[in-house]
């Protein structure tokens, strides 16, 4: 276990962020899971999960990707599903008894310093967590500590905020209402690993064997704006804190701005915002 010393105030912000949405993740859960879908079978594809492995899911949320995972890992495997946030860890574990899934287990775990021995785990899974580390590269070393040799690992982030309207557009429109930058300086937002190269070189330089990046197509639909509206300021971390500081007037002229943002991808009332995520495999030498 590497030590980051003491919590930084972006390190603070960002585990508060994530803490006051917890309840919503928890809410929303399923429809989470059901978006990333496609993300979360390419990950458990990419990384060969099957019976008898030992899994951990970092940055887990409500815990959907180490959920499906625990279902191939069967009566012989395990899965440990964290978060540094203890909220959404309380979430993911009753979602586990939930599934009566006895394979799981669940814990408060920082995925830069993660409180576990060495080369304990057959894999290791991070679905769209991994972007808001303030140290990726720090994240990623301790990814491969924990993973046994030949261990196999799977990352997704999102892809290129242009390829992102679902919240590319509502984060552009903060900024033409408000004038503020999301997420603020110094602290990484979504799009913080949308570049391939970028994405590839973290893992590269913490000794991943050989790697592959996909690019995974991720849209979010909703039955209507006010749907998709409710739901981006209940979940989405960066946004939600200051959406709802604003006051009524601005937020409704941030609502007007953002439907007519979004009007292009709706139909007959609904949405399809498209979205891309970046999903990376590998296996540790």
């Amino acid at each position: 276990m590497t030590e980051t010393g003491e919590p930084t105030e972006a390190r603070r912000f960002i585990h508060g962020m994530w803490a006051n949405v917890a309840t919503a993740w928890g809410t929303q859960a399923d429809a989470v899971d059901e978006r990333s879908a496609m993300v979360t079978r390419r990950m458990l594809d990419g990384a060969a999960v099957h019976s008898g492995d030992r899994v951990l899911e970092l940055a887990c949320g409500p815990g959907g990707a180490g959920l499906a995972a625990a279902e191939r890992v069967g009566a012989g495997g395990e899965v440990v599903l964290s978060d540094v946030v203890p909220e959404m860890v309380e979430i993911a574990s009753g979602r586990a008894t939930a599934h009566a899934l006895t394979n799981v287990r669940a814990e408060v775990l920082d995925l830069e310093n993660i409180n576990q021995p060495n080369e304990i785990f057959d894999v290791v899974l991070c679905r769209e967590g991994l972007m808001f580390a303030l140290d990726p590269a720090r994240a990623a070393g301790e990814m491969l500590r924990v993973l046994r040799p030949q261990g196999r690992l799977a990352v997704a982030v999102w892809g290129p905020r242009s390829e992102n309207p679902w919240l590319g557009l509502l984060l552009d429109a903060i900024t033409e209402v408000t004038g503020l930058v999301v997420p603020p300086p110094g602290v990484p937002g979504p799009f913080a690993l949308a570049d391939d190269d970028r994405l590839g070189k973290v893992f590269a330089d913490a000794g991943l064997g050989t790697l592959s990046i996909e690019r995974v197509a991720a849209p979010l639909k909703a039955p209507s704006f006010e749907a998709w509206w409710t739901r981006q300021l209940t979940i989405a971390g960066p946004v939600a804190a200051i959406v709802n500081g604003l006051d009524d007037s601005t937020r409704a002229r941030l609502r007007d701005c953002t439907r007519a943002a979004v009007s292009p991808y709706a139909t007959n009332g609904a949405l399809e915002l498209p979205g891309q995520a970046l999903v990376l495999t590998g296996r540790r030498p």
